[in-house]
């Protein structure tokens, strides 16, 4: 896939390519390419090389330089975990995901084309799979369109790891889309085309179905990519724990090369366009002829039920971000007043969609990965809780079949916000009121965890400062009685280090962490919780986006309650 390869200069592949041998050493170059932003048609991006060496001894490594005055940054990697990448997700996919998107050969385009080709092969069995479990009858009558997969392949990569969202949007930008699609759908066509021949698709028309067979067989699985599981997670997070801090170790020490990096990184961000939905590429027949299985179709239905709303009444549907669910604020519009409410729908967490969440909380925490189970406990807990006085949304109905809530939208702000402008501020004065709603936060967390109940997803996203004083919890899909209490302190503790900028000193963060902490300890929380929360067992968990510094600082605190009660 190489349509951008007239960005690239004769001597600037030169140059690569004389940094990418000066690596390899005596070792064979089995391929080599520039990929990322520089590719998708941002010049000023840095450059991006993806270098794979039959038997580098290292395995891993990553290098910084400057060709001139642009950046380069260089992943090399040995040729036998390159391949494992691409055929089993052996690295969740860090390296393999440069060939989903157009790139430029420096060695060997054969070897990377079969590459490209495997990794896209994998990519539709997957999808495939997934529709198979999600929509085990109706799978036998979809008709897919190749778009289907690459569409499903951005969104569900960007919701676990958001900072991707960059890359896409370059991807997607409208003035180069159609030929950035066109180039990625090239390796998507031609394996449709491998997997017709074999027998697992089928094509009528211009669309693809699955076949009887491979529907059957996905159907009669009892257990899920479990050997894919064993095979990755710790090797991913050991390969995680070493790179990742190296690379910052790195950026830290050398700060005007970071500042050029974020330079770039930081523009235009309000721009990003929105990734369509796969499921317009889906296809279900009806008596007016193919239709597309959208969502947002069954949304608006169930939410004129709730409202009572006629057809003709305007209705606005907004995505509320949900990066693991599809959230919705339904808005329906009759003699004009304003209906508002709030419909999740809980997908299972099937193949890639779960994957880094396991490998991130190994041997810490356990997620419910099932839309019915999270749909179960939030429907229970939602229940529970508001019977014992706790502000909750009101439930407004539920749909188990569709793995569907309509909740009551709550106004307010989100603890995030609030967190951030306590984080930017000068000093603790500036921002009382606020501290009072955290303080508040660990009352409420203290009263809950009283009851039993952990809430198991404590970030302060979930979390709703309202416009009538309360303090709101808004997410309990992950909620259980038995849970881990000290997960739930940690998380909320170590996420608000997620918002500190670059160069800020932890002395507001500290400030948030000890508010809580003491609102937690006043209500009657168990110091033990807050006690554990500073162990390696959590904060490794959020080593991969909180600044070590942040960490190291939040964690002494939790070690030392004692002096906070």
């Amino acid at each position: 896939m190489n349509s951008g390869r007239k960005l690239l200069s004769k001597s600037l592949a030169s140059q690569i390519l004389s940094l990418c041998r000066s690596i390899a050493g005596s070792r064979s170059i089995v391929g080599a390419c520039v990929c990322g932003s520089y590719v998708l048609g941002q010049k000023e991006a840095p450059l991006e090389v993806l270098l794979i060496i039959d038997g580098f001894s290292p395995g891993l490594m990553n290098q910084f330089r400057f060709i001139g005055s642009h950046p380069l940054l260089i992943f090399a990697l040995d040729k036998r975990f390159f391949e494992r990448d691409v055929e089993q997700g052996f690295l969740g996919e860090a390296f393999a995901i440069q060939l989903l998107f157009p790139y430029i050969p420096v060695v060997n385009y054969n070897y990377l084309k079969t590459y490209e080709i495997k990794l896209k092969r994998r990519i539709i069995l997957e999808c495939m799979e997934s529709l198979v479990l999600d929509f085990p009858e109706l799978s036998y009558e979809l008709q897919i369109r190749p778009e289907y997969f690459l569409y499903e392949a951005l969104l569900s990569r960007v919701r676990l790891f958001p900072p991707m969202l960059y890359t896409v949007s370059n991807f997607l930008r409208s003035d180069l889309k159609n030929a950035n699609v066109q180039s990625a759908m090239e390796g998507f066509c031609e394996a449709l085309k491998a997997l017709e021949s074999e027998g697992i698709v089928e094509k009528p028309d211009e669309c693809f179905k699955i076949s009887k067979d491979f529907i059957n067989n996905v159907k009669s699985k009892k257990v899920r990519f479990t050997s894919f599981l064993k095979i990755s997670q710790k090797t991913l997070f050991m390969h995680l724990l070493a790179i990742f801090p190296n690379i910052f170790k790195f950026l830290w020490q050398s700060r005007a090369i970071l500042r050029k990096f974020l330079s770039f990184e930081t523009l235009n961000l309000e721009l990003m366009p929105s990734i369509e939905d796969p499921k317009t590429y889906l296809l279900v027949p009806t008596a007016n002829g193919l239709a597309p299985l959208s969502s947002r179709f069954n949304v608006e239905a169930f939410a004129r039920k709730v409202l009572s709303s006629e057809s003709g009444a305007e209705v606005e549907i907004k995505e509320l971000g949900g990066i693991l669910n599809d959230v919705y604020l339904v808005s329906i519009t009759v003699d004009g007043e304003v209906r508002r409410v709030v419909v999740k729908s809980f997908k299972n967490w099937s193949n890639f969609k779960w994957f880094p969440i396991a490998i991130w909380t190994i041997g810490t925490v356990k997620f419910a990965f099932l839309g019915k189970v999270r749909l179960e406990r939030e429907y229970a807990i939602n229940r529970f809780l508001h019977s014992k006085g706790f502000a909750v949304p009101r439930m407004l109905g539920i749909y188990p079949e569709e793995r569907l809530i309509i909740m009551e939208y709550l106004e307010g702000e989100t603890l995030d916000k609030l967190v951030k402008r306590i984080l930017e501020a000068g000093n603790e004065n500036d921002v009382e009121a606020d501290l009072k709603i955290v303080y508040k936060v660990g009352e409420i967390l203290a009263k809950v965890h009283a009851l039993n109940i952990a809430l198991g997803d404590t970030k302060p996203e979930n979390i709703l400062a309202g416009k009538d004083g309360r303090v709101c919890i808004l997410d309990l899909e992950q909620a259980s009685r038995n849970g881990d209490k000290a997960w739930d302190v940690a998380e909320f503790i170590y996420y608000t280090g997620h918002y500190v900028p670059l160069f800020r000193g932890t002395k507001m963060v500290e400030l948030v962490a000890e508010t809580f902490i003491k609102g937690y300890l006043a209500a009657g929380g168990d110091p033990k919780f807050v006690k554990a929360a500073g162990k390696t067992k959590y904060t490794k968990v959020f080593s991969v986006f909180v600044f070590p510094h942040v960490i190291s600082a939040l964690s002494n605190l939790c070690k030392k309650v004692e002096l906070l009660g």
